[in-house]
């Protein structure tokens, strides 16, 4: 081999010193190899680069460019995929003036050249070696340039230069000159995400480009020469001056007359700039995450998204979807006052917390690679009022997130990733893993139902503690306590009881509930099989936790998430459909069915009642509430028949937590849920009459109490009472309090009125809390909601203890009060004002043997009527007053628990 290439470069150096040899005898000979060789070498690099132009087919393509199309499930567009934000017009739906001044400016021989003008190239090579730099290109020429960036680039180089010649000479010989003026017209970028003169003349001018005048046309066409250094809105001095150089082509070549000019040339820009956003659709964190999948199935399939104009099918509803959004901004706006209280004002309580937010800034990040010390470096960012109140706004601004999906086929119906794609593009639905608290609680029970395990079977409702090694004890508590007492498994999960919880983990283990949940529905995250797992301490996303709830509502049979039904061309032809998976036992059905029961009693008395109390929302549903350590996390998931829905509320940055007051998800999540589910019954999307297969669980008590409660309210015709004669007892405790004793209906036959100082037979009473809001009511129907009336006043907070000797006779956290239609008072006047809240008491129905003594009625009106309760079937005690207002009736917990009033609803302890 190495003879073989030495005898070849002996031949080559032979070769060149005979032709060298010859040139010297005959030396004309250069003036034609020379030239040849020179010719020769151009036409072969033009060859070479051919292969690396656009072909015929890919011009072709771009000019018939259709963006994917996603659609609802009823045919509503959810978004668009295409490369750019641009409205295509044809050439007639441009002003003239717009097309004379581009002509005038930019390439005034340009219906006599065909792609390429020599002319105009020539003298811009003269004038570039002589120092004052031309460009040459013509519209032909600057159009590939738009169109393919990516292949032809926009570098000054020879190469750059040679292909988009090609290009051009390909692009004339496909189109005439008024589709390469309406390409041109409609892809040149003008900055502000508007590409093309229709969305340019929508941005700076608000108006459509056929309505653009002489002024308005020549400052867009200005701009091509250099769209920064012509900006209108940043750099207006220039953009006049280039607009004037315009209108100056345009009374050279004969457009406008020289009169006109003079008179315009003087006037101002006359912009009316408004950025045009991309419209995101009604779901875009779920379109983002379909763009990722839909681009892999696209490249397997030979497909371009931007491109070929696909149509994808989704499950999603679109009247759903809407209800999702908006009930996720009015639920969130509202919270986020609570957040603003909680942390505006805070931002240099904590300084420790505040330099590590700091610390983790990029402008510190700078600071720091600028070669400062951690301390200058510090100084230096929280120096800058307005980058510290960027950071800490990022860092209080409450996020949260929407799921619902049809359990039965697993399709999904509503999907909203946060508050607002604009501002956070971070999907809370699938992306982000958080702790579930105590909405993982359904998993333990579950898997203690499918082992056979009773939901009246009893544990006792007191300390815990489970030795996990020789030398850790885990001992989980309960945010009020402890009750001491005997406790049925379904009590204590529709109180979502730590205690009892920890003891069902017990019995069935770990290892178990991990399974059980994998199999309902928990497939993508990893959980810790350790005992704490029952508390919801292994993070998971809402998707996971949505579909495992559906496992529960469809009899315990797991159905995957769906979303794409179908991918079409845009002949609407079927490309490929999809079908959901088959169903999987994810949970025995009997275990299921169980489970579902006791969620039941999750909303009919327990964590969740705020669903019916708050919203009013009636018929067959169940769910959960959950918060974590330190009300991080707010979660609620509800399921109906028909859907299950779920949220999740918190800071993107857990080490900023909820308050007490609105931190559970009782109190934040759930009013998501609430608000999506009231709505959509209203709008008679969901059947408000839909049954769960599920049975109802009673035992004998529960149907004693329903006959009892059917006896004692049937509908009789009540007297009226009125403030003067209702007794009032004189506090007892410190001044300004003072307790009412409201005297519940007289019972059939016992017509006349309780008087003043008349000896009054009681039952035990029950407490509520008044509250009283500052700002004037709307409508009966709007209450309540939470943050729309700020509450004036610290609330009473009051201990009640329990009687060992008859624990029914206290109603349980979150009871509805006792039955009956409480009176509505007229109070004499209503001028005083109610300066704090007072404790009322109301009495059960009358008993024969329990006599007290009443003093004088006291009069005390009050300032704003009390609307009834909405946590009960019968109306609550209320009081009418001519001036606006709210006060609210509360009802109180039980067994030393603390009241913690809520502006939109009863108190239900987590």
């Amino acid at each position: 081999m190495k003879t073989f290439f030495l005898n070849v470069w002996a031949r080559l150096q032979a070769l060149v010193l005979a032709l060298y040899g010859k040139l010297r005898r005959r030396p004309a000979w250069l003036l034609v190899i020379v030239p040849a060789f020179f010719a020769t070498a151009v036409a072969a690099y033009i060859l070479v680069l051919i292969p690396f132009t656009p072909s015929i087919a890919d011009i072709k393509k771009v000019r018939a460019d259709k963006p994917t199309v996603v659609l609802s499930a009823d045919g509503k567009e959810l978004a668009q995929f295409k490369r750019i934000n641009r409205e295509w017009v044809k050439l007639d739906a441009i002003s003239p003036t717009v097309v004379n001044a581009l002509l005038a400016t930019e390439d005034h021989r340009f219906y006599k050249h065909g792609g390429l003008d020599l002319r105009r190239t020539a003298s811009a090579v003269y004038q570039t070696m002589t120092g004052s730099v031309q460009g040459g290109s013509t519209i032909t020429q600057q159009l590939a340039r738009n169109m393919f960036p990516e292949d032809i680039g926009r570098s000054q180089t020879v190469t750059r230069k040679v292909k988009e010649a090609i290009t051009a000479l390909k692009i004339e010989r496909i189109y005439s000159k008024d589709e390469i003026l309406e390409m041109y017209l409609n892809t040149v970028p003008f900055l502000y995400n508007a590409y093309g003169i229709e969305m340019a003349a929508q941005t700076y001018f608000d108006k459509p480009a056929r309505q653009l005048d002489v002024l308005e046309g020549a400052t867009l066409i200005g701009m091509l020469k250099g769209t920064s250094y012509y900006n209108p809105v940043l750099n207006p001095e220039r953009a006049v001056a280039r607009r004037n150089t315009v209108m100056q082509q345009l009374v050279k070549f004969d457009k406008i007359k020289q009169a006109e000019f003079d008179t315009l040339k003087a006037r101002p820009l006359g912009l009316n700039f408004e950025r045009q956003n991309e419209d995101l659709g009604l779901a875009p964190h779920l379109t983002q995450q379909l763009r990722r999948w839909l681009i892999s199935w696209a490249d397997e399939k030979g497909y371009n998204i931007y491109a070929d104009g696909l149509v994808v099918r989704t499950t999603i509803d679109s009247r759903l979807q809407q209800l999702a959004t908006e009930a996720v901004t009015r639920q969130s706006d509202k919270l986020q006052v609570f957040a603003d209280n909680a942390w505006g004002k805070r931002m240099g309580a904590n300084k420790q917390l505040l330099d590590t937010f700091t610390r983790e800034s990029a402008q510190y990040r700078e600071a720091r690679e600028a070669g400062l010390a951690d301390a200058e470096a510090l100084k230096r960012v929280q120096g800058d009022a307005e980058v510290m109140k960027a950071l800490w706004t990022s860092k209080t601004t409450l996020q949260s997130a929407f799921l619902a999906m049809d359990p039965s086929s697993g399709q999904i119906r509503a999907w909203v990733g946060s508050r607002d794609f604009r501002k956070d593009q971070f999907d809370h639905v699938q992306q982000a893993r958080r702790q579930p608290g105590s909405t993982f609680k359904p998993f333990v029970y579950g898997a203690a139902f499918e082992q056979g395990m009773s939901s009246q079977q009893t544990f006792m409702d007191g300390p815990v503690e489970i030795r996990i090694d020789a030398r850790t004890v885990w001992k989980p508590t309960d945010m009020h306590g402890s009750t001491n007492a005997p406790m049925t498994v379904r009590d204590g999960l529709a109180q979502s009881k730590n205690t009892i919880t920890a003891q069902v983990m017990q019995q069935v283990g770990p290892s178990r509930v991990a399974k059980v949940a994998y199999d309902m529905g928990v497939r993508e995250s990893k959980l810790d099989v350790v005992p704490s797992l029952a508390l919801g301490t292994s993070p998971v996303t809402l998707k996971e936790m949505v579909s495992a709830y559906s496992t529960i509502a469809n009899n315990g049979q797991y159905v995957e998430p769906f979303l794409v039904v179908s991918v079409g061309d845009r002949d609407n032809n079927v490309i490929e459909a999809f079908n959901p998976k088959g169903a999987q036992q994810g949970l025995a059905t009997a275990a299921a069915q169980t489970l579902l029961d006791v969620l039941r009693s999750a909303i009919d008395k327990g964590t969740g009642i705020g669903i019916r109390a708050r919203f009013g929302i009636q018929g067959d549903v169940a769910g959960k509430t959950g918060t974590t350590q330190d009300n991080t996390d707010g979660w609620f998931i509800l399921m109906h028949p028909n859907i299950v829905s779920g949220a999740w509320v918190g800071f993107n940055d857990n080490r900023i937590t909820m308050g007490d007051e609105w931190g559970q998800g009782s109190r934040n999540a759930l009013n998501i849920v609430g608000d999506f589910v009231q709505q959509s019954m209203k709008a008679k999307i969901v059947d408000t009459k839909a049954v769960f297969a599920a049975p109802k669980e009673t035992n004998v008590l529960d149907r004693m109490n329903d006959w009892l409660n059917s006896v004692f309210q049937a509908p009789v015709e009540q007297p009226t009472i009125t403030v003067d004669s209702v007794p009032v007892q004189q506090p007892a405790r410190e001044s300004g309090e003072s307790t009412v004793v409201v005297v519940p209906p007289l019972s059939q036959g016992q017509g006349e009125l309780i008087q003043p100082s008349q000896r009054v037979p009681v039952a035990e009473p029950r407490e509520y809390v008044i509250r009283e809001y500052s700002n004037a009511p709307r409508e009966a129907r709007d209450y309540p909601q939470r943050g729309e009336y700020q509450p004036r006043g610290e609330y009473q907070q009051r201990e009640i203890q329990r009687d060992p000797r008859d624990q029914r006779s206290f109603p349980r956290p979150g009871d509805a009060p006792p039955s009956g239609d409480y009176r509505r008072f007229t109070p004499p006047d209503g001028t005083a004002r109610v300066e704090r809240p007072a404790q009322v008491v109301v009495v059960p129905p009358l008993q024969p043997s329990q006599p007290i003594d009443t003093r004088p009625a006291e009069t005390r009106p009050v300032e704003r009527p009390v609307p009834p309760s909405y946590s009960s079937p019968q109306p609550i005690q209320t009081i009418p007053s001519p001036s606006s207002g709210l006060t609210q009736v509360v009802p109180a917990s039980r067994d030393s628990q603390r009241i913690i009033a809520e502006p939109d609803g009863p108190v239900a302890p987590r």
